[in-house]
């Protein structure tokens, strides 16, 4: 692995929530854009470093992805049970896309749930566009959870989010 995995710092918030935004647009994930109202929640690191865990991978001092990694239910939990840790907006810039990056954030993820007292189980929410990202997550041993499958924005019936989950 030619990357480490880290705590993000403040200074590096924005740039993060920047690459977020922009892989989350620039793979279509968002419905309107620009316009989207889930993008000032991508960009919006700072907030989730305050109720959660954000982890970065970086070569050197090229940020290369980040993942929220979500303790327990709490404000910035979606879908998270007690005794279940969460993961949340994983992003990959597109630039280093292939490296590993994207599931070592994960395993990271894991790793911190597993050391986390009382966590038994690892949720996620993901699109169902969102192939490769699903590919990490079978590969890692989560398992889909139909039953928990969500729709974030009601008026858009499109926006099934499809859930994972590990059993630790």
């Amino acid at each position: 692995m030619d990357f480490v995995i880290r705590q993000a710092t403040p200074d590096e918030y924005e740039p993060l929530g920047e690459m977020t935004a922009r892989a989350y647009l620039d793979d279509g994930l968002l419905d309107y854009g620009e316009g989207d109202e889930y993008l000032p929640v991508l960009k919006d690191v700072a907030r989730r470093a305050a109720a959660a865990e954000v982890l970065v991978a970086v070569d050197g001092d090229r940020l290369l992805g980040g993942v929220t990694f979500v303790p327990g239910p709490g404000p910035v939990a979606d879908i998270a049970r007690p005794g279940e840790a969460e993961i949340r907006a994983l992003a990959v810039d597109h630039a280093a896309r292939g490296r590993g990056a994207g599931e070592a954030l994960v395993r990271a993820c894991v790793d911190r749930a597993r050391a986390t007292g009382g966590c038994t189980t690892v949720v996620l929410s993901t699109q169902r566009s969102m192939h490769a990202a699903h590919r990490i997550y079978e590969r890692l041993g989560f398992v889909r959870t139909p039953d928990r499958d969500w729709n974030p924005v009601p008026h858009l019936d499109d926006l099934t989010l499809l859930t994972y989950q590990l059993t630790l």
